[in-house]
């Protein structure tokens, strides 16, 4: 059987938005493949597959034990139901049972973000309730500290571009209100490319999306103590069975962890010399003004930001979704006038086509 494009009627895309789930997130290499190939001709006792590919993945991240979850969202839903129900499995069958009121999750205000749904709903979901500390645009130790009550269950920080990035405690800050306090501080760093960063941090679980820096298949990540994990793992019997992931995603994010930390990934530096001709094709043409500006949470991740004079920045990133192939962008300046253009997964050709597209609309 021949798969393309047209069997299904689907544009291609030219994914210049970066790691974006809209898009199906990342490409994955031959070695994945093979893995997952791998994995769909065999059989395996899948909790063992489980608990042993977490052990290889934990020792590789100089963590306690690991747990590959459908997703980094499952991930914070079965993280949030795991401390509240702390291995018990009357809660694993009935997690949002009236038996259990410590559930409160504080998180700081200007982290209770949209990335594709709210950050409380998956909260919810695992049976939390978030509680808010701080404001939009602050957020410190004391703020989080001043939250507390027997009825909290753990506190949360999620490091994201989307999030609130100025006066914010740092998660060193926040784990140390956490051990103080003798609560466990999850981090949800679904997207982040530093694998080790936030553990050696302070914090007991880490949550990484498997399809976004790490390249993998749609997966996610859960990264931290032993208690926490063994914790999650019986999140299977309940919650977690509605968001099981198969033994190809399983070996395939297992390789794909491996791989990156063997081979890195692409330097700031080679995107910068990467964007440079792109950079000055696009200055070329009337209209637009473009320069390199660095990602907004701090990444070494380097993007072209193109200012569009005259007329709406808005109607251009219509324009672009409009032809075959449907060229995505990275809108969330939009509104002041600014398209970013994400080339980690652009290649020169997709690039000339992408200058091209501007030229006809400009």
């Amino acid at each position: 059987m021949t798969i393309s494009y047209d069997k299904f009627g689907l544009k291609e895309v030219i994914n210049a938005s970066g790691k974006m789930t809209i898009l199906g997130v990342s490409k994955v290499s031959e070695n994945v493949l093979a893995a997952q190939r791998f994995s769909g001709e065999h059989f395996f006792e899948m909790s063992e597959l489980h608990v042993q590919t977490g052990a290889y993945l934990a020792k590789l991240l100089e963590v306690e034990d690991a747990q590959i979850v459908s997703s980094a969202s499952a991930g914070i839903a079965q993280s949030v139901a795991a401390v509240i129900g702390e291995g018990s499995v009357y809660h694993a069958y009935h997690p949002y049972t009236e038996r259990i009121t410590k559930r409160e999750i504080i998180l700081p205000k200007g982290h209770n973000v949209d990335y594709g749904t709210p950050v409380e709903v998956m909260v919810g979901q695992g049976g939390g309730k978030v509680v808010e500390a701080g404001y939009a645009n602050m957020c410190s130790a004391a703020h989080i500290e001043m939250m507390i009550t027997a009825d909290t269950a753990a506190i949360l920080y999620i490091k994201s571009h989307h999030t609130v990035q100025k006066s914010m405690l740092t998660v060193a800050e926040a784990a140390a209100v956490a051990k103080k306090h003798q609560l466990p501080l999850i981090v949800d760093a679904a997207a982040e490319e530093d694998l080790y960063k936030y553990s050696k941090a302070g914090a007991d679980l880490v949550i990484y999306s498997g399809a976004k820096a790490i390249e993998g298949p749609s997966s996610g990540l859960v990264i931290g103590k032993g208690k926490y994990i063994e914790w999650i793992r019986l999140q299977g019997k309940g919650i977690g069975r509605a968001m099981k992931i198969g033994k190809d995603n399983i070996l395939g994010l297992t390789q794909a962890l491996e791989d990156r930390l063997k081979d890195g990934s692409e330097t700031g530096d080679s995107m910068k010399k990467r964007l440079a001709p792109f950079i000055d094709a696009i200055n070329q043409i009337e209209g637009l003004k473009a320069t390199v500006v660095q990602d907004g949470a701090g990444r070494d991740i380097y993007r072209a930001s193109v200012k569009v004079l005259e007329r709406s920045a808005k109607d251009v990133i219509a324009a672009l979704k409009e032809e075959n192939p449907a060229i995505y962008t990275r809108e969330y300046q939009a509104n002041n006038g600014i398209i970013e253009f994400d080339i980690r997964a652009v290649n020169e050709e997709e690039m000339n086509k992408i200058v091209t597209r501007l030229k006809a609309i400009m």
